[in-house]
């Protein structure tokens, strides 16, 4: 099978917009778009596909979360290139199962239209499916999706941590009063940053972080492409990774080869116990087991964190950033004309720790 791994590069700020191509010439040839970045983006998308891919519609597109720096993009590619299939979790579908949450301060009605309105970008996607007749398909634990298979989030977490998202209303004032809490106290933290040394053999990331519910709700898929196994990770933090690492278990499935680093390099989204589960132990210096990528803004001169990076780095894995350009892994005799080799990133000797 050849196959080729894009990550695009997204302008400023964040966001990810990955085309993956797979395929060979008796069965055909597929491809795989994973968010789209912002509004922006989806011309680099759609130059991309066009200049690499001619004359191919996009077999699955797929929205990991709710966020807009991964779901505007997808709108310009759909209006302008042939979708056979869209994966989207829309939360007001689930607005009858979380009205309790409310406590009476909306009839159902009111709550689906609330959460419509938060989200504009997935509702446009919406239109434009039903406008195309393309099916719109959920995307929880156990869905098929090519040559994908997806590792979480499972369905009822999902509908469990919608209330929390923070596009959400919220829920009660005393649960909200919590949740501004922590975000406060990570703005404090922020603010009274210092910095850590780091050697191959010390590593400071912390095993007690947390990300966003948005986050946590993100869609992870693994795939086995040329044999290589590829995981996604979106903007995924420790709890969806832990869940999709038990499923994976049970499925069987070898360690991949090929790993996004979650959430742009965050520090929030990985800790030691969930890299070893995922990647393995630690490893020594020079050993090479697979790759990591990375997509980070333009102007993200601080992503991937320095613990993130080096902890892939300890277990084998090289990482790659997208910054101003595009990666590309690729095998089975796939590739593109004309590429270059990426340079990694090199180790941190000081990382941010708090």
């Amino acid at each position: 099978m050849k196959y080729e791994v894009d990550f695009l590069p997204i302008g400023e700020g964040s966001g990810d917009a990955i085309v993956i191509h797979y395929g060979d010439d008796v069965g055909g040839y597929y491809l795989h778009v994973v968010d789209g970045g912002r509004a922006g983006t989806a011309e680099t998308i759609i130059n991309h596909i066009n200049k690499y891919y001619q004359g191919e519609y996009i077999s699955h597109m797929v929205l990991s979360h709710a966020d807009d720096d991964h779901a505007t993009g997808l709108i310009g590619v759909m209006e302008k290139i042939e979708v056979k299939n869209l994966w989207m979790n829309r939360p007001w579908l689930y607005a009858e199962q979380i009205l309790p949450h409310f406590h009476g301060n909306y009839t159902l009605q009111g709550l689906i239209d609330t959460i419509k309105k938060e989200h504009p970008y997935l509702v446009e996607l919406e239109r434009l499916a039903n406008q195309k007749g393309i099916p719109i398909h959920e995307v929880f634990q156990g869905a098929k999706i090519g040559e994908f298979t997806v590792l979480a989030p499972d369905k009822n977490r999902y509908i469990d941590s919608i209330p929390d998202f923070s596009k959400t209303p919220d829920r009660y004032r005393i649960e909200a009063t919590k949740s501004e809490g922590l975000g406060l106290l990570r703005l404090i933290a922020e603010a009274a940053k210092k910095y850590l040394e780091e050697k191959w053999d010390v590593e400071t990331l912390s095993e007690n972080t947390e990300t966003s519910a948005s986050n946590e709700s993100c869609v992870v898929q693994y795939g086995v492409l040329n044999g290589r196994g590829v995981l996604l990770t979106a903007d995924v933090g420790p709890i969806g990774l832990l869940e999709a690492g038990n499923y994976a278990a049970g499925l069987r499935l070898k360690r991949p080869k090929f790993v996004q680093v979650p959430h742009h390099g965050s520090r929030h989204n990985v800790t030691p116990a969930v890299l070893d589960m995922w990647l393995g132990e630690k490893q020594p210096q020079g050993t090479e087991v697979g790759v990591a990528f990375c997509s980070v803004g333009s102007n993200k001169n601080d992503y991937p964190r320095g613990q993130v990076k080096n902890a892939f780095m300890r277990r084998g894995f090289k990482v790659y950033s997208t910054r101003t350009k595009w990666i590309s892994d690729y095998g089975g005799g796939g590739g593109h004309p004309g590429t270059v080799p990426a340079v990694p990133e090199q180790f941190a000797d000081k990382v941010e720790g708090i």
